[in-house]
């Protein structure tokens, strides 16, 4: 009985130190090869969409911060992460958490096409990688738009991004950005993750809000009430506490986004 127990024992050391080794050697092989990429980048692949499937070291990477509105109608904010790497000219998409999944895939089909002519980039020869890091009561669609495209651009340019600039704007085919809604909740979820610029379509610096109150009125002894929705015009630098600016294109956002240093 002793015996079979120290075999079991010995087998049990062995494993573990062929799994302490096997830890160790893709350790040194994982840094060795984050040592040619800056910190952003390096968040970026250690994301398992990416790290696993393709060609780190020919990767282009890029990630941004990008606003959204739950539905319980509070403002939150996702990491969307773009990879560009030598391939056959797919475009690969994992945004499993993310509602109305049709909306979404026009944005990204649109912003890689912007995002191709603004840059002057021959895709055919590379795989562009999407990834939404979401929880499933997200709301996606065309309000990311602007943001992809900003990503995508930043990806391909292999330039890095301001990370204490957000925005929320629709993509068009010819690189303008149009309106949307919820850009307060927005502004205020920017606020909370420390950015400092939230950029917004055109006009959209002031917001409409809804009130609700309750009005109530008796007719003899019987009260009667009811919800009344009042607008109320604001203004979403007042509102949110962040500073927020206006811009028109793609080429105007990009002006806040990238920073003086190309990344080597």
């Amino acid at each position: 009985m002793k015996k079979k127990i120290k075999k079991r024992d010995k087998l049990i050391i062995v494993i573990a130190l062929l799994f302490l080794v096997s830890g160790l050697l893709l350790g040194y092989s994982i840094m060795s090869i984050y040592g040619n990429f800056n910190k952003k980048q390096v968040e970026t692949i250690k994301n398992p969409f990416v790290l696993n499937k393709f060609d780190l070291e020919n990767a282009k990477v890029s990630s941004i911060n990008i606003p959204a509105v739950d539905n319980n109608g509070k403002g939150v904010s996702t990491v969307l992460y773009v990879s560009v790497v030598p391939g056959s000219g797919k475009t690969l998409v994992d945004i499993d958490g993310l509602l109305f999944w049709a909306d979404t895939q026009s944005s990204i089909r649109t912003a890689k096409e912007v995002a191709e002519n603004i840059t002057g980039s021959n895709l055919t020869g590379y795989d562009i990688i999407y990834h939404v890091q979401a929880e499933a009561s997200l709301i996606g669609g065309p309000s990311a738009g602007a943001a992809i495209t900003v990503a995508t651009i930043a990806a391909l340019e292999n330039r890095e991004l301001n990370d204490k600039v957000m925005i929320t704007g629709t993509i068009n085919h010819d690189g303008s950005i149009g309106p949307v809604s919820g850009i307060v909740e927005k502004a205020s979820a920017a606020k909370e993750d420390g950015i400092e610029i939230f950029l917004v379509p055109l006009l959209q610096s002031q917001d409409t809000v809804y009130e609700t109150k309750e009005y109530c009125r008796k007719f003899g002894l019987t009260e009667f009430c009811n919800t009344e929705t009042i607008p109320k015009k604001v203004d979403v630098a007042q509102e949110s506490g962040i500073q927020v600016k206006e811009v028109s294109s793609i080429q105007e956002a990009l002006e806040y986004f990238y920073k003086e240093n190309v990344i080597g």
